[in-house]
């Protein structure tokens, strides 16, 4: 029996072995050490080992239930946590990237230490890494703020790194100061980004000042930044008191990207001027201070010469001869120890690192540091010379020997001022023309100018003809000679008359390997070669080069298409609708909105047009759907059963780019280049309104009483009739569109910001910074205005609610809402009302996705927002809480691709439906799809 109970538990699995893997171990395990246990023993063991097993599976089941895991198998991270985890990425890597230039400062300061005048380069450094330290920990309390959960605050005394400056074995007597001295509030932002510029501006010009390398890539690398940070500064300037708004912290948060872009090019810079720039600068200056050393040595050695020669001419005195040898030796003497003493100080002052750059040194310190010692020694010679052809006579030598050495001593000193005059010469050419001329072009212009005086021309005139005459009488005289030396030929050739011998040059042709044409092969090859001995000496050295050359990496640009990382990854779970949708929306009318998002598909397609279609838009009645394309034709549909085409509207000057119905349904404007068209909705053109401005956008006032035409940084109020009733300019901004409040009190406008004239410029690739600016139409003043980072794209406002939505070029659409405070700013005690903007949601992406056209609000409540990808996907999400409620994917469709806007119906929500136009002139339409009835609506 024991046996049988052995054998069917060790046949039987009891357990699954994916939920008790360490209890079918212990159990082989016990099998295995356990022959020898008694079958009762063995049978109790196992079944601790079951409630063993039991309990382990409660427990997880339990850990399960109450603390969820992060696996892919559990719902995803919230919108607030991927928003929160993408704030603090971009910061850490912002911080990483300060990291990386602090330490690339630190090993720039150590390693050009064994510079000349490298005093002010290190300075820089260190002011440098000091302003890092104090902009790193601004941007920190400012993520801080922004992301508390995920980011921590620091103290001022906390350095940005530990081995900021290196310590030397007395500093530790020394009472080390914190690094961040005195408070740093985020008001001081703009503050330290202007010092930070000027700073830059200062490690620049130390750099500069090593006149030994220069590189433009690190110098204008240099320059951008530092006009950057100024032009940022200045915007920043514009919200003061404002840093504690969180669109504000926003805007400076996401500065850190185009910031640690350009930390990236200086740290790419840097390593390539330690690599390259210091070795040659090392190189110069030791160059230099060879020369000295070997003009030292040599003004020494001759000294000691002068020095032994005067042993034998110093008693020797009293006449003119005896005693001039004395000066001139004496003098030598004295100029060849003044050349090695002003050497000797020229290469100390070389190798100081505390010496002044040379352009700032007085040009007659410059002159005597490195110009005396070669100058003292060509005046030595010069004196030791003249002194020993004195001394060949003094002494009383023979004439051979004067004469001989008079002129060996001419020749020398000849080619000495020769060459010391060249010298002198060139240096004279490069401080007059500043390197734009050669002494050798002054000499030939000196000659042509000589040879245009009177009395030389004359004779240039004469030797020309002389030469003229010469050359036609050689030419006779050669002609005469070649006559004569054929005729001795033919006289030779006649008695063979009758064979026909082939002439020298065809023997040489046909026969390779005679003398004669080995003598020609070879005459042809001494011109020839040479030539090709050069072009193949200069290819040679191309590739050398090209293949010693290092690739020297290109300093990174900041890519224009890049975006806040706020699209989070794909998501892994099947739902469309993320669990906290759910919990935020309540009630049975929204319960069924959601149902209905499910069952909405992309079904219906129409082809009106044969270019882009660049704006759709349904009617406020929902009875018609307008589009505008690139055709030049605008098309108004009829929404019903079936697909209607109610009306083509012709327009015969530009493109048409927008179409906008006014609040009753019963007009339509249509948009152009410079011009805005009125119709019926029957098709009726009832007013061409021409305004001689580019025309941006064009939107109904609520009220219907009259439109704004949107035109640079103005805003016109037209009647439906076009006359101006009144226009409003919101400064130094390029409206993209506005938005008007249900009040028709306040305009809302976006766009990029334009830079005064005067002030600092942003760099190509930097992004201008765009606003949101509030404008009080009665008074005509800003009441506020909001920085935004990305490239923005349109802005719509709530009909019945006062939030707006703002949509961006490559980032996912915002929230805003319009809140009314009470300004007491007047002085006579009146209160009035201002009004500012607060972002209330950032929607998330599911996928990343390139936005096509503008978002909207969607629903006849305006309860969604909703987007479309140039690929067909579509997202739309709840507008209260951010959630998302239905993703679409890209249709099957391979010929439908590049949607370029979208559109909602809404005036009904039963059924629901929208619209996209693609790049190809096609109309997609969106309606809800029931699997048991077909299409509960139709487009049109």
């Amino acid at each position: 029996m024991d046996n049988i109970d052995q054998d069917t538990w060790m046949g039987t699995p009891r357990y699954p072995p994916t939920s008790a893997r360490s209890t079918s171990t212990s159990q082989r395990t016990l099998r295995n050490f356990g022959t020898g246990i008694n079958p009762r023993r063995r049978r109790a063991l196992c079944s601790l080992l079951d409630v063993l097993a039991e309990l382990k599976q409660d427990n997880q089941v339990q850990a399960d239930f109450s603390y969820p895991s992060t696996s892919e198998e559990y719902s995803p991270p919230s919108t607030d946590e991927k928003l929160q985890n993408a704030g603090a990425e971009l910061f850490y890597k912002f911080e990483r990237r300060v990291e990386n230039l602090d330490k690339e400062l630190r090993d720039f300061a150590n390693s050009s230490r064994q510079l000349g005048s490298s005093v002010g380069i290190v300075s820089s450094a260190s002011k440098l890494q000091e302003r890092l330290a104090k902009i790193l920990f601004l941007f920190r309390e400012n993520a801080a703020y922004l992301f508390p959960r995920k980011i921590t605050r620091n103290t001022q005394e906390v350095p940005l790194n530990p081995n900021f400056m290196e310590r030397r074995p007395g500093w530790r007597r020394r009472p080390s100061a914190p690094l961040l001295q005195g408070p740093l509030d985020p008001e001081m932002l703009p503050a330290q980004l202007e010092n930070f510029a000027r700073d830059v501006g200062a490690f620049s010009n130390c750099l500069n000042e090593f006149q030994e390398f220069t590189d433009e890539a690190i110098s204008q690398s240099m320059r951008a930044f530092e006009s950057d940070l100024n032009y940022w500064a200045t915007c920043l300037y514009g919200y003061k008191n404002q840093f504690r708004s969180p669109a504000v912290q926003r805007y400076t948060h996401d500065l850190t990207t185009e910031i640690g872009s350009h930390i990236d090019n200086i740290t790419v810079a840097l390593s390539i001027f330690m690599e390259i720039g210091i070795p040659t600068i090392w190189f110069h200056q030791q160059h230099a201070i060879k020369n000295l050393l070997n003009v030292s040595t040599l003004s020494i050695f001759f000294g000691l010469v002068d020095a032994t020669l005067l042993q034998y001419s110093y008693t020797t005195t009293g006449n003119i001869l005896s005693d001039s040898v004395n000066i001139f030796w004496l003098s030598s003497l004295v100029f060849s120890i003044a050349s090695g003493v002003n050497g000797l100080l020229g290469l100390t002052w070389k190798q100081s690192i505390y010496r002044s750059p040379l352009h700032r040194v007085p040009w007659w310190v410059l002159v005597w540091m490195k110009g005396s010692p070669l100058v003292f020694l060509v005046i030595a010679v010069a004196c030791f010379s003249a002194g020993v052809v004195l001394f060949t006579y003094s002494s009383g030598q023979s004439p051979v020997t004067s004469t001989i050495i008079v002129v060996l001593t001419g020749v020398a000193l000849l080619g000495l001022i020769s060459i010391s005059g060249w010298f002198a010469l060139e240096r004279w050419t490069f401080s007059r023309h500043k390197d734009q001329k050669w002494l050798e072009e002054l000499i030939a212009e000196a000659l042509n100018d000589l040879a245009d005086l009177g009395v030389v021309r004359a004779h240039r005139i004469a030797i020309q003809w002389c030469s003229r005459r010469i050359t036609i009488t050689r030419g006779y005289f050669n002609r005469l000679f070649g006559w004569v030396s054929e005729t001795r030929k033919l006289k030779v050739v006649l008695p063979f008359t009758g064979a026909r011998f082939p002439s020298v040059d065809a023997v040489s042709t046909e026969n390779p390997g005679s003398s004669d044409g080995h003598k020609n092969e070879a005459a042809s090859l001494d011109v020839a070669y040479p030539r090709r001995r050069f072009q193949n000496a200069v290819r040679a050295v191309i590739k050398l080069q090209s293949a010693r050359t290092p690739t020297r990496p290109g300093l990174p640009r900041r890519d224009s298409w890049w975006q806040t990382p706020l699209a989070a990854k794909p998501e892994t779970s099947a739902s469309p609708i993320p669990e906290p949708g759910f919990s935020a929306l309540r009630g049975a009318r929204m319960t069924a909105a959601i149902e209905q998002l499910k069952a909405l598909q992309i079904s219906q397609e129409l082809t009106p047009h044969q270019a882009l279609v660049r704006h759709v838009q349904f009617s406020p009645n929902g009875k018609y759907l307008a589009t505008s394309s690139w055709d030049r034709t605008a098309v108004i549909f009829r929404v019903g059963e079936r697909p209607t085409s109610h009306r083509t509207l012709v327009h015969v000057r530009g493109f048409v780019s927008q179409v906008a119905w006014s609040p009753n349904g019963r007009a339509l404007l249509t948009r152009f280049t410079r011009g805005i068209k009125m119709w019926s909705e029957d098709g009726v053109c009832k007013q061409t309104i021409d305004r001689g401005k580019t025309v941006n956008s064009v939107v109904w006032l609520p009220s219907g009483q009259g439109f704004l035409s949107v035109e640079g940084s103005d805003v016109v109020k037209l009647d439906p009739h076009g006359r101006v009733l009144d226009s409003y300019n919101l400064g130094h901004i390029r409206l993209s569109n506005v938005a008007v409040t249900s009040d028709c009190l306040r305009l809302i406008g976006i766009g990029p910001s334009i830079p005064p004239t005067a002030g600092p410029q942003p760099t190509y690739h930097t992004r201008v910074e765009k606003r949101i600016i509030v404008y009080n139409m009665q008074t005509k003043r800003k009441e506020s205005q909001t920085p935004l980072f990305d490239d923005v794209r349109d802005i719509v406002m709530a009909k019945r609610t006062f939030v707006v939505l703002v949509s961006f070029e490559q980032a996912a659409p915002q929230l805003w809402k319009l809140e009314t405070l009470k300004d007491r700013g007047k002085g006579n005690g009146e209160s009035s009302s201002t009004s500012r903007l607060d972002l209330k949601h950032t929607f998330v992406l599911n996928v990343p996705t390139s936005i096509a056209g503008s978002c909207y609000f969607g629903g006849r409540d305006e309860q969604f927002v909703f987007c479309v990808g140039k690929m067909g996907e579509v997202h739309i999400w709840d507008r209260d809480t951010a959630a998302l409620l239905r993703y679409l994917p890209p249709p099957n469709i391979p010929e439908l691709r590049d949607l370029m806007c979208i559109s909602w119906n809404n005036a009904t929500d039963d059924p629901m439906m929208f619209a996209t136009g693609s790049h190809d002139g096609t109309v997609l339409g969106g309606v809800v799809k029931d699997q048991m009835h077909g299409d509960q609506g139709c487009l049109c």
